[in-house]
């Protein structure tokens, strides 16, 4: 990487990349879930991902950039590691909270790539912090629904 703009918009296509996997893979969670509770957090998920999508898109259109070009190959292993547990059979309150650690496994690494572009955008006059703070709100969510 030469400049921080390029890293910046690479980061920003991980991160695009990552939504998309998870676009498909929420509904899987959501139906493999027992708790009424744990299923319209992950309801609620897909819709703030969907806009998330859209948000991401609106910064590349921005840019001038393309959203697309790279696999985010962070999230399809976080992603294939929680659809293992949606496979497993037994009590159905231990598979729910297996559920919930991938899900917080897959929030802790979009917050790490939100924190890291937001502050990128900041150095580079740019903003992405409305999405980032929506990903901390979501963590807190799943963290609630696996104490309630």
């Amino acid at each position: 990487m030469e400049t921080l703009e390029k890293l910046y918009i690479n980061e920003l296509r991980d991160l695009y990349s990552a939504e998309n996997q998870l676009l498909k893979a929420l509904p899987k969670m959501a139906k493999g879930a027992s708790s009424a509770e744990l299923k319209e957090a992950f309801e609620n998920h897909l819709a703030e991902t969907e806009t998330h999508v859209e948000r991401l898109e609106q910064i590349f259109k921005d840019l001038e950039e393309n959203p697309k070009g790279k696999t985010c190959h962070g999230m399809k292993g976080l992603i294939e590691e929680g659809s293992e547990i949606l496979e497993e059979e037994g009590e159905e309150s231990v598979l729910d909270a297996g559920i919930i650690v991938a899900a917080q496994k897959v929030e802790h690494y979009e917050m790490a790539g939100y924190g890291s572009v937001r502050t990128f955008a900041q150095l580079l006059g740019q903003l992405a912090e409305t999405t980032v703070n929506a990903e901390a709100v979501m963590n807190t969510g799943m963290t609630e629904s696996r104490s309630g």
